[in-house]
């Protein structure tokens, strides 16, 4: 009986495994816009992430914005990507609490959305 009793206090004294819930878009937005957000249980051991990058061609500047779950090799780096035409440089922020990446960003001048959205349009023809 004690052994019984031992083995229930120490499953009762371990730590439950918790998933952690993020925000993921249904697609990376671009500013000024915020994305669409759903939450979204991350696999075992990924954190939240916030993702902009930043995307220039001369004087033409689009900034773009990605929310989902990650693994923390991914967390806090910098990088650059070339898409589109434009040269971007991403920077990834994580947090580990649920829906912490569900802040909305900020508002960039409109028209930069709508020039990138016709830009974009306009390659595809």
């Amino acid at each position: 009986m004690s052994k019984l009793l031992g083995s229930l206090l120490l499953l009762c004294l371990l730590p439950a495994v918790v998933p952690l819930f993020c925000y993921t878009c249904v697609f990376p937005t671009i500013s000024p816009l915020d994305c669409i957000r759903f939450p979204l249980k991350c696999p075992p051991g990924q954190l939240c992430l916030s993702s902009r990058a930043v995307g220039e061609k001369g004087d033409f500047r689009v900034v773009l914005y990605e929310k989902s779950c990650v693994l923390p090799s991914l967390c806090g780096i910098t990088g650059e990507k070339y898409a589109l035409g434009l040269n971007f440089t991403f920077t990834n922020e994580c947090c580990n609490t649920h829906l912490c990446n569900g802040a909305a960003t900020s508002a960039a001048p409109y028209w930069i959305g709508t020039l990138f959205t016709l830009l974009t349009l306009y390659s595809v023809w």
